[in-house]
């Protein structure tokens, strides 16, 4: 019975720290995306402004860190965490490639007017 409850209070520590530590990186990205600073906002980096960088920094950590805590990887072979983890990461950020790509081409597009803006 001692066993069950000592490891019942892990299992509830565990949960409020995953809490905590997912609540302080969504409240840091509610934070910047009000305030804004103006550093973040005019530095750019690949033709994005590091703000955005910043975001997509902290979204790829969280999703880490979720795959890290509810699907229990912390628990499982090396191979297997890799093959989960640096599969998912690889794919956000082929994703994440693929959208600025394009995006700055269409953006490109209309910027020179070879198409007015209609919207």
């Amino acid at each position: 019975m001692a066993h069950e409850t000592s490891n019942h209070g892990s299992a509830t520590k565990r949960i409020w720290t995953v809490f905590a530590i997912l609540s302080v990186v969504t409240i840091v990205e509610v934070i910047l995306g009000i305030v804004r600073p103006e550093f973040l906002v005019e530095t750019h980096l690949f033709r994005m402004h590091l703000l955005n960088w910043v975001f997509i920094v902290l979204t790829l950590y969280k999703a880490y860190y979720i795959t890290w805590a509810f699907m229990h990887m912390e628990h499982e072979t090396k191979g297997l965490r890799r093959a989960v983890v640096w599969t998912g990461i690889f794919l956000v950020c082929y994703l994440i490639f693929i959208l600025l790509t394009e995006g700055d081409y269409i953006f490109d597009v209309y910027h020179d007017g070879y198409i007015s803006w209609d919207f």
